[in-house]
């Protein structure tokens, strides 16, 4: 198993990690697969800022994680939204621990204060992983989304990241 930052040449194996989910499950909102052109302008994106990391076995990825950003308005800037997939064939073989502890070891040399995550319910192995990694849960929103014939409602978590200091001007490391 082998952790490293994602390149344009793993989009093809970041989405097919990802399709299934948008096609079978709720733990994503999405609806629709998107075009490799498109997967790869949002990768590029939040790599242009966050760390997006990949874990690849046997030449292929199999799992992903990132950071980007929480919301728009300038004073959000100090704050990250996280987010991990992990290939359906490979779970509990400690990838999305793999994936975390790599990806908050980057987020340390960055100037963000807290991550947030945001996870569908019920998803018992997502908030378990998160919570092994210190997040805590801030709130549910219910009845917040639509798919799959249902409303579903998510769970916010949190996680310091570092002590409350006044930031400085830069995120990137």
């Amino acid at each position: 198993m082998l952790i490293r930052p994602a390149t344009s040449a793993d989009v093809k194996d970041i989405l097919e990690v990802y399709a299934p989910y948008i096609k079978n499950t709720v733990i994503t909102f999405e609806t629709e697969v998107p075009s490799i052109e498109e997967f790869t302008a949002r990768i590029e994106k939040i790599k242009s800022k966050y760390p997006y990391l990949v874990c690849e076995m046997d030449g292929k990825v199999i799992g992903y994680a990132y950071a980007a950003k929480y919301r728009e308005r300038a004073a959000y800037k100090y704050s990250v939204e996280i987010s991990i997939y992990v290939d359906m064939n490979h779970q509990h073989e400690g990838i999305g621990r793999a994936l975390y502890t790599n990806l908050f070891e980057a987020l340390k040399s960055y100037d963000c204060y807290t991550a947030y995550a945001c996870i569908t319910l019920p998803n018992e192995k997502s908030i378990g992983l998160h919570k092994a990694f210190g997040f805590y849960e801030i709130g549910t929103c219910h009845n917040v989304g639509y798919k799959m014939g249902r409303w579903i409602d998510v769970i916010w978590l949190e996680k310091p990241l570092k002590q409350y200091d006044t930031p400085t001007a830069t995120l990137m490391p």
